[in-house]
């Protein structure tokens, strides 16, 4: 239409001359024309059976990059809540994605593990350490009292802030129960980990705390290249375009009157290191939607200031709110952050009521791990499926489902390809490879669909949106459920039909096992 606008002719007439030079004869496409000037095309089945044929899901980035992550960033001394899902699951997603087409990532779970927060919690453990429980639940606990009697007691006030100092000045006595405090949480957070199946390791963990020696260094540098000002005195940057409500310039505060430093220091010791010392080509942050003004006025100083030159990128990957089945914030009944541990176990124990109804040819122990599976790919697929700029409704008879856009329908489906291959007696990876015949319309929908694997794994990552690969997978098992319904497999009308299709059904377990591991969802060889 475009070209026939420019030209100033008939645009069915510009398509016929198209179509007469015969541009795709060598995929024996057909091509015809519809409507006022579209050309339609159709490639020819044996073209796109050889093409499958041939076909596997490893499509190698051609430029490989090294790419920092910076995801989940929990807070030392509190629980991990749902609060924290949204940015573990898409960063744990990406991340094994961004892996599997060749790219070199670093991932970096960036923790509150320094600051006041710590002076209060340690001079209250030591006032009485032998009382405390320093498990993660007694910890929060521990803390929500030492902040109590900060904003109540002076004295205690002021002993919290001497342990701040003592901490920053290393004091072996208040260190000693500064790591007591972080291992417990970090053995926690792995725990969680481990049930929801992130592959962040605690040699991921990059702790406030490990910049702090490096802090004046910062201040030093933006100071020699002329970007602090003074204001109160307090050490600042101001950025051209950054400014409050009433319209004065908005500072980044890098140093307090105090001498003390800001979490906006840490974060440009963290770009530091990143680039400096990782190398990065690329740098990903994931939060939500509030710390976008955060992180804008971060590039903008650490490009200023050197730290981020023309060959690197940097991105804030935002995404919206967990909100409950009504549309409201995702709570307790109390109104506090539902606990991630509570949200496992609560999937598990419904997931196992649906197994043990659909499953009974499972063993106790199958069934327990079955569910499992479900429960933690149901929790993950459930926002992975959702654009990640958008809020997304938690419903557990939804997510649970075993149709429609969820993980136990893709799970399933799996399942079902591999009993094909049981009650076959025949290995499954012997069917990846040899010729595929598209006989039933269902086949050539099925073949189309997995042949776009490596244009939704491309839009996946150049958009940085799982939802795509989701829906992508959910459509391919629509594709085949429809092909299983209307094809026999088994009991095809000859052995190189049934052959054909065998491979057919081993090309879609392929894509559904590479795409949904890459997302960090687990798959049962029987339901």
């Amino acid at each position: 239409m475009a070209i026939a606008k420019q030209l100033g002719r008939n645009p069915r007439s510009i398509a016929q001359e198209i179509v007469d030079r015969a541009p795709l004869a060598e995929l024996n496409a057909n091509l015809d024309i519809g409507g006022p000037g579209f050309i339609n095309v159709r490639l020819d089945d044996n073209f796109l059976a050889t093409a499958l044929s041939q076909s596997t899901p490893s499509q190698p980035v051609k430029r490989a990059e090294r790419i920092v992550v910076d995801y989940s960033s929990p807070n030392i001394a509190k629980e991990l809540h749902v609060g924290h899902l949204r940015s573990t699951v898409i960063g744990d997603a990406l991340v094994r994605l961004f892996e599997y087409v060749g790219h070199t990532v670093i991932r970096q779970n960036h923790v509150g593990d320094w600051g006041t927060a710590f002076g209060k919690l340690i001079a209250y453990v030591n006032a009485d350490q032998d009382s405390h429980d320093l498990t993660i639940g007694g910890i929060e606990k521990l803390y929500v009292a030492a902040s109590r009697e900060f904003e109540t007691n002076p004295d205690f006030a002021q002993i919290a802030r001497n342990e701040v100092i003592k901490l920053q000045q290393q004091d072996p006595d208040t260190l000693k129960t500064w790591e007591l405090i972080v291992q417990a949480s970090l053995e926690d957070v792995q725990h969680i980990y481990s049930e929801l199946d992130i592959s962040l390791q605690l040699s991921d963990v990059r702790g406030e705390s490990s910049y702090n020696s490096g802090l004046p260094s910062i201040v030093h540098d933006l100071e020699n290249a002329g970007l602090i000002v003074e204001s109160e005195g307090a050490k600042c940057v101001f950025v051209n375009g950054f400014q409050r409500k009433d319209g004065s310039p908005l500072p980044m505060i890098v140093q307090k009157s105090d001498g003390g430093y800001l979490y906006h220091t840490t974060d440009l010791a963290a770009l530091k290191h990143r680039t400096q010392e990782l190398g990065a080509d690329r740098i990903i942050y994931l939060t939500d939607s509030r710390q976008i003004h955060h992180f804008q006025i971060l590039f903008a100083v650490g490009k200023r200031v050197g730290y981020i030159s023309e060959d690197i990128s940097t991105e804030h990957l935002v995404f919206g709110s967990v909100l409950n089945k009504d549309g409201e914030p995702f709570r307790t009944r109390s109104g506090d952050n539902v606990l991630l541990r509570e949200l496992i176990e609560e999937g598990f124990e419904r997931a196992l009521d649906i197994v043990r109804s659909k499953s009974e040819h499972l063993t106790n122990g199958e069934q327990q791990q079955v569910a499992r599976q479900v429960a933690v790919g149901a929790i993950k697929y459930a926002d992975l499926s959702k654009n990640r700029t958008n809020d997304y409704r938690f419903d557990w008879d939804v997510m649970l489902s075993l149709d429609g856009n969820t993980a136990p329908y893709l799970q399933y489906a799996h399942a079902r390809i591999c009993s094909i291959f049981t009650r076959a007696k025949k290995d499954m990876s012997k069917f990846l490879e040899g010729e595929i015949e598209l006989q039933h319309p269902s086949e050539r929908s099925l073949a189309l669909r997995l042949l776009r694997f490596a244009e939704t794994l491309e839009q996946c990552l150049d958009e940085r949106k799982p939802h795509y690969l989701c829906n992508y997978l959910y459509e391919l098992t629509v594709h085949f459920m429809r092909f299983y319904e209307n094809c026999p497999v088994l009991k095809a009308n000859t052995p190189q039909l049934m052959n054909s299709r065998l491979r057919l059904c081993a090309k879609t377990a392929q894509v559904l096992r590479v795409g949904l591991e890459n997302l960090g969802i687990s798959l049962p060889l029987r339901m």
